[in-house]
């Protein structure tokens, strides 16, 4: 699978898929989405251009026929550290092998491009089928717990106020 940069010119179509995969009725065609838990949006075009400004940040896409059908965020955190945050796959095409092709190649983007070890994500808590995936994946629960930003809307309006993450990592050799 071949994961390339986002270009500019793409974020309102990255941004529209990003939401529908995650918030609101569109989401409800995948299995996994955050809509029964949070309302609002899940990111803005702020956010994903500044992702693009950030050398440190990689917002890589794969394209069906010229169409975003899915897409991550790397994060260089340096020492051997990626964080890997926005895997996104077009609802419709959940449960078809695109995520676990996706978390390969970012996964492999972070250690040929990154020089990463080790990768680390979080997954809001509540979201025990989505932790399980990860974990057949071989991720692993670090123990450690971060708080949800419930306050800032710009990450979504919480349906709940028990929301938090956990943090899951992976090790593996570049």
């Amino acid at each position: 699978m071949k994961l390339a940069p986002a270009g500019r010119d793409e974020l309102p179509d990255l941004h529209a898929l990003i939401e529908s995969a995650y918030r609101g009725d569109s989401a409800r065609a995948g299995w996994s989405h955050e809509a029964d838990l949070l309302d609002g949006q899940r990111t803005d075009l702020a956010e994903l251009g500044a992702a693009l400004d950030d050398p440190a940040q990689h917002l890589l896409v794969f394209r069906d026929h010229d169409q975003i059908a899915a897409c991550v965020s790397l994060i260089d955190r340096g020492d051997g550290l990626a964080y890997l945050g926005l895997l996104t796959v077009d609802p419709r095409r959940q449960a078809t092998g695109l995520g676990r092709m996706m978390l390969a190649a970012a996964e492999d983007h972070a250690a040929t491009d990154l020089g990463a070890t080790r990768i680390e994500m979080t997954v809001i808590a509540q979201r025990d089928e989505l932790v399980a995936w990860y974990e057949r994946r071989g991720y692993a629960r670090t123990g450690e717990r971060r708080p949800f930003p419930s306050s800032d809307p710009r990450f979504g309006e919480p349906r709940r106020d028990d929301l938090e993450f956990v943090v899951l990592a992976k090790s593996f050799v570049s």
